[in-house]
This record gives structure tokens, sequence and C-alpha cells, in this order.
């Protein structure tokens, strides 16, 4: 059975005479344990879809079923309990708090999760010292260049063990170098069982994934 299954699936904004079809009747499946790179230029479709398997948002129309179960009509709630569960986030920018350190930067999506505070202190290490950054753990970001703080983002998304790695032009803001450190470890969290979803504009960068599905006008315009 696939972990991600979107059958028909349409977002459309404002019906009748002026409306837009974001995504016009995707359907892909992913499976557990795969990196699959989602490629598409601005406009689109390919962030609307990102937002619908991060169960950041619901389809007009279509199923969505992550791990056998249909999301498409959840409750907010419902949906931000998947979320926290089963999905980490990384986003082209870093989105960390300037005034955290980086180990308080990790840990707060946890505290959410209501962790105890010992294991989520622990939790934190771990995964900085997963990206190359446990001796940084007392940073800010301010003291950080931006591949090191891109690493503190993928650290506080694999914190909780997700099922699922979310990445949204990971290497957006990045040099060339900064970049491929990043790839790199998604590359090696993906060895290590994690699925990989990873929303990008550059085909160099999507050519390091297993798999490349093409979104041209909210549609599905290739898979190789």
């Amino acid at each position: 059975m696939s972990l991600i299954s979107i059958k028909d699936v349409y977002k459309i904004y404002n019906h009748g005479e002026n409306e837009v079809r974001a995504l016009d009747g995707v359907s892909i499946k992913i499976n557990d344990g795969e990196f699959v790179a989602i490629v598409g230029s601005s406009g689109s479709g390919k962030s609307t879809l990102m937002n619908m398997l991060g169960c950041l948002d619901v389809p007009t129309s279509g199923t969505y079923e992550l791990g056998g179960q249909d999301t498409s009509s959840l409750s907010d709630d419902q949906l931000s309990h998947i979320r926290n569960k089963r999905i980490g986030f990384i986003f082209q920018g870093f989105n960390l708090i300037n005034t955290l350190n980086a180990q308080e930067n990790v840990e707060l999506p946890l505290i959410y999760r209501r962790m105890a505070k010992a294991h989520r202190r622990d939790a934190a290490k771990v995964a900085l010292k997963m990206v190359g950054l446990g001796d940084r753990i007392h940073h800010k970001p301010s003291e950080m260049s931006g591949g090191q703080q891109q690493r503190v983002a993928i650290a506080r998304a694999i914190a909780a063990q997700p099922d699922i790695i979310l990445a949204d032009e990971p290497t957006g803001n990045l040099d060339s170098r900064s970049g491929a450190d990043v790839m790199q470890i998604l590359m090696d969290l993906n060895k290590g069982g994690k699925t990989i979803l990873l929303i990008t504009h550059d085909e160099s960068i999507a050519a390091l994934a297993h798999r490349r599905i093409k979104i041209s006008d909210g549609r599905v315009e290739s898979e190789y």
C-alpha cells in the first residue's frame, strides 16, 4: 500500500467565471521510503500541492490518503495532529527564532507535542548532532551561516522522528556548497528510512531524488 495516495484532486479558487484551478485533477502515489521531487515553475501548482501533502490545506474535491487515512475531510485540529505526528517541514526561509539558540529552536515544536523537558532536550541534541551541529547547540541564528541555520531547521524537522520530511525549496537561500551539504543530509535521512518530499524549481536539485513529478498548470505533466 502506498504511504501517500492522491486521487483526482482539485483545488479551485473563485468558483465561476473567474475560477482558478490551482490543482486540476492531480493523481499521484508515493511509497514509504521514497525520495520524490515535485518540480515546477512559479505558478505551476506545486506549492498548492505541497500544502495538500503537508495537511496544511484540503482539496476542493478528490481524496488524499496518508497511511491509509483519508485526510480530505478532516477538521483543522485533526490535520494539525497529523502534521505534528507524521510530517517534518523544512522551508526556504529558515523560520528560526533569533532570540533562541539552536537547541531551543529545535526543542520548540517538541513543547507543542507536550514532550517532557528532559526528553525533548535529548531529542534536540541528537538531531543537531545528526546534521553536524553538535558543537553549535548554544549558538543563536545570528552567529551562524545560512547553511548552518538551514541545518538547524532540518534538525527541528527531524527531532520528533516523523515518517515524512517535506522540504520546500530547502536550498533556495543557500550558496552551492551549503546547498550540496543540505541535499546530502536529506539523502542520508532517506537512506535511514525517511520518506522525503522535495519541492523545487531546480532540475539539478531534483535530479538527486529517486523520482521526479513535474507539475504544470495544476496538472501532472510527467513522471520520470
